[in-house]
């Protein structure tokens, strides 16, 4: 078996094995937030940034929800982590914007975030204020998905099915999910593009 066969058949097992009831909740309380006129914050480093950005473009323009990520600011994100450091560089920027009860954090993250580990600490401090103001935490994560499966309303944890494929296979399943919850009938407000064309 070459390294392609093997990658795609690790990605067929986590298919059989992910959870679609955590899927579900997920959609279900990002309908929520939505329905109560909420925003959606989605927070995540490395290739989960790029993840959010692009979770912030569908969610938007397909799903009609209001979202947002600070990695989009690379500005901002420069200056918060050079003049207050980077365990806070998310809390802060999220007090700004004013979270509230009525809105979610949506974190992608491989980690999940674990303090004692010293892993993404900045997206532990966000959910510790996301709890403190009473918003929602949703989370697609890696491993045993750290404090985001702790605390979150909703988590789909990647099955772990190759210690060695661990980060790829989640940052590529993040995408996964994010586009079938702006597809789900419950989320989903707006056609895409060659979906319309092609009638």
């Amino acid at each position: 078996m070459n390294y392609t066969e093997k990658h795609f058949k690790e990605t067929v097992e986590i298919i059989r094995k992910i959870d679609n009831v955590s899927i579900e909740k997920m959609a279900e309380l990002l309908a929520t937030v939505k329905y109560e006129g909420g925003r959606i914050f989605f927070l995540g480093v490395g290739g989960s940034a790029g993840n959010c950005s692009h979770a912030v473009n569908d969610f938007r323009k397909i799903a009609g929800i209001e979202a947002y990520t600070p990695t989009d600011n690379v500005s901002e994100l420069t200056a918060r982590t050079n003049d207050e450091g980077w365990n806070s560089v998310f809390v802060e920027w999220l007090k700004t914007s004013r979270l509230t009860a009525k809105d979610a954090l949506f974190i992608f993250s491989v980690g999940g975030g674990d303090l004692e580990k010293n892993i993404s600490p900045n997206l532990v401090e966000a959910m510790k204020f996301a709890r403190s103001v009473g918003a929602k935490i949703t989370g697609v994560v890696g491993r045993d998905g750290g404090y985001t499966a702790q605390v979150a309303d909703a988590c789909v944890i990647i099955p772990t099915v190759n210690a060695e494929t661990i980060t790829p296979h989640t940052e590529a399943f993040q995408g996964i999910i994010l586009h079938l919850l702006v597809s789900h009938p419950r989320l989903k407000a707006n056609q895409t593009k060659w979906e319309s064309a092609s009638k």
